[in-house]
């Protein structure tokens, strides 16, 4: 029958369709009915001009903005279970509050309800005190209530806490007979963030994520995504949240990790919270402490202003050049005084991530060996050293230089008091700290005790990418094997930062003007595991090193991840790189295979363009006992001797711990001289 009659139904609406035509027009035939779903290619209506009202701040939310980090803990269920009764508790200041309700919602708002109260304190010094739990309280009496407070409703007791943090609202306040809120309270909401989430007296990653808990903290969260950028297939999100009229923005490869990194970024800067990694507790990983007052974490807020500052300046320099925007590894080197980030400097941007080809090496040091992006950057800081090297050589620029006159050392110069240098690597630089698993837990004695796996100095592979472990040999290469076709090998950026933390970044030939300048702290933009990445850096030789010569010592620069970390980039490395240097009026594009320009040119950069400026100051540097160099380059390297004495104890450290011997370069390279 119901098949008969679907039937009869198609074949009438076809002919009254037919009639209609036949007339010669067309009548609307009988729709089916359906559903009328929202079609997703319709744009989103616009949203109107008016703006958002904020919406009413509850106990919960209240209480979180004058103590952060507070835990709700359900301390019983009671009642038949259609009318379930809920008890909640909350720590404040050691004193516990309670709240009853009829969901765990009511009571959460309860309990935050009964620690408000008791901040307020009158006239006479009175303080409500917290409830005590007792088997036979009655959460639903006012008894508990003093001093004519248990009338307030909780939406009042929030207007009114509201109205006491503002002294120039309190004349409205009659009812209660001007009552003040507690002196504690107001240190609580500035200070209670330094020790947010702790564990034993050491901060730990928080349980909840950062969205649920940024709601949970504060009362009017407003995510919006702003904008879209790449292909399909490799698109990167920004969402921005506004919070308290304050804006953090976080980017991924999907809305959802933007708007975590949002929410990561508001709550290092609002709560002091952090998700780094550095945060998780890491089996036998030493923590790089010089005394009790120091740590090995870079706070969360200074990390994401060091990437910040990098990856805007990258987008400032490649405008009109956007050819050359395409990369793998972006660096940078970032400098503040007495930590103040607020008026940071963009040193230096790089990229690259390839060596020189062995037929391309030069006898004159006119050609980049090194062109991944960390190494670019730290000797595009060399350049910038020398500019301010240079300040001292006029008395009227003196005062502009980083640097000032040493009277009580061994060195003319030294840096000014309170001058830091930050290095951001979009990804952990490549040797040791890059050779793990990201989604395996490795940490851990290793299973093959007789297995070196760990802490290898390793080689960049020429004209390639990744590296391999140094083979056991004298760790010498010779020019006419290289020029036959043996691949020249270079260390990885791994080795060379460790390098860094013990000769200083500075480079042998100012080691003979100034003092040792090393890191602060690397921030990286992914691939940051706390252990390995120490290790890399520093945790390999500190038990090995020794016999430094002052003021050299094993420096153990500050770790961080940014909140919005960077993708994975399966795209092919170009064969270039880019560096820029504060000063520079545009950027120098250089072909990472053959160490020079894209034009030909002589990089500004190189060991001879070092070793020209290296001449200049000693013929015009106030305080120089000599003032000519009559040697090569290689030499004039060698004379340094409290450098190369540390250099060498670098070498001993590595080999007394059996990670290898450090692979040199052909001699060749290093003997050229000083042009007339």
């Amino acid at each position: 029958m119901l098949n008969s009659a679907n039937n009869n139904f198609v074949q009438h609406t076809v002919s009254v369709s037919t009639e209609g035509n036949m007339n010669g027009y067309n009548r609307k035939s009988p729709q089916k009915r359906r559903y009328d779903m929202p079609k997703y290619a319709v744009p989103p209506k616009k949203k109107s001009g008016k703006e958002r009202v904020p919406q009413p701040k509850n106990t919960v939310a209240m209480l979180n903005e004058l103590r952060h980090g507070l835990i709700y803990k359900l301390e019983s269920q009671t009642g038949p279970v259609h009318a379930p009764l809920f008890t909640i508790s909350v720590e404040v200041d050691g004193q516990k509050y309670m709240g009853q309700g009829r969901s765990k919602k009511v009571a959460r708002i309860e309990a935050a309800a009964t620690a408000l109260r008791s901040f307020i304190q009158f006239k006479d010094g009175a303080v409500l005190s917290p409830l005590k739990p007792a088997g036979n309280l009655d959460f639903t009496s006012d008894e508990h209530l003093e001093n004519g407070i248990e009338n307030v409703s909780n939406a009042e007791l929030v207007e009114l806490i509201q109205t006491l943090m503002l002294p120039e609202k309190n004349t409205n306040l009659t009812s209660l007979e001007q009552p003040t809120l507690r002196p504690q309270i107001f240190c609580m909401s500035h200070n209670a963030n330094k020790n947010a989430i702790a564990v034993d007296g050491q901060k730990k990653v928080p349980d909840k994520g950062p969205v649920m808990l940024l709601y949970e903290l504060f009362n009017d969260v407003n995510f919006e995504c702003m904008n879209i950028d790449g292909a399909q297939n490799n698109c990167r999100f920004k969402m921005t949240v506004t919070i308290n009229e304050k804006k953090f923005d976080g980017t991924g490869p999907s809305k959802k990790l933007a708007k975590n990194a949002a929410a990561k970024a508001a709550l290092a800067s609002l709560c002091n919270i952090s998700y780094s990694p550095m945060m998780a507790p890491q089996k036998n990983a030493p923590l790089p402490i010089d005394d009790k007052s120091s740590s090995m974490e870079l706070p969360q807020i200074h990390a994401d202003t060091i990437g910040r500052l990098v990856l805007e300046k990258f987008m400032e320099v490649i405008k009109g050049q956007e050819a050359y925007s395409r990369r793998k590894v972006l660096a940078g080197i970032v400098m503040t005084e007495n930590m103040n980030f607020c008026e940071a400097k963009v040193i230096s941007v790089s990229t690259g991530t390839k060596c020189v080809s062995g037929e391309h090496m030069s006898v004159n040091g006119a050609v980049l060996n090194d062109s991944h992006a960390e190494i670019v950057s730290r000797r595009c800081l060399l350049k910038y050293l020398y500019a301010q090297l240079d300040l001292q050589c006029n008395q009227a620029t003196a005062y502009q230089s980083i640097f000032v006159r040493n009277t009580d050392g061994q060195y003319p110069y030294k840096l000014k008091s309170g001058v830091h240098f930050h290095l951001y690597i979009n990804t952990a630089p490549c040797g040791d700290a890059r050779i793990f698993s990201p989604h395996e837990n490795d940490t851990g004695v290793d299973k093959h005790p007789n297995r070196k796996a760990r802490g290898q100095l390793r080689t960049k592979i020429e004209s390639g990418e990744g590296t391999i472990p140094v083979k056991s040999s004298d760790g010498i290469q010779t020019w006419d094997g290289v020029l036959q076709g043996q691949r020249l090998l270079t260390m990885s950026c791994s080795d060379k930062i460790a390098r860094w933390n013990i000769v200083g970044i500075q480079g042998s030939l100012l080691s003979s003007i100034i003092e040792p300048v090393y890191l602060h702290s690397i921030v990286l933009g992914s691939l940051l595991h706390p252990e390995h990445m120490y290790r890399a850096v520093c945790g390999r030789i500190e038990k090995s090193i020794q016999g430094l010569p002052p003021p050299y010592h094993l420096n153990k620069p500050r770790l961080a991840l940014v909140t919005s970390a960077e993708p994975r980039n399966q795209a092919k490395a170009p064969n270039f790189g880019i560096n820029w240097t504060i000063g520079d009026t545009e950027l120098e594009v250089v072909n990472s295979l053959t160490g020079r320009t894209i034009g030909g040119q002589v990089s500004r950069i190189t060991k001879q363009a070092f070793f020209e400026k290296f001449g200049f100051l000693m013929k015009n540097l106030p305080g120089m006992t000599s003032r000519k160099v009559n040697k090569d380059y290689g030499e004039t390297k060698a004379d340094v001797k409290d450098y190369q004495t540390a250099k060498q104890e670098l070498f001993s450290a590595f080999k007394r711990e059996d990670l290898g011997s450090w692979l040199k370069k052909p001699i060749e390279q290093d003997q050229f001289g000083l042009a007339d």
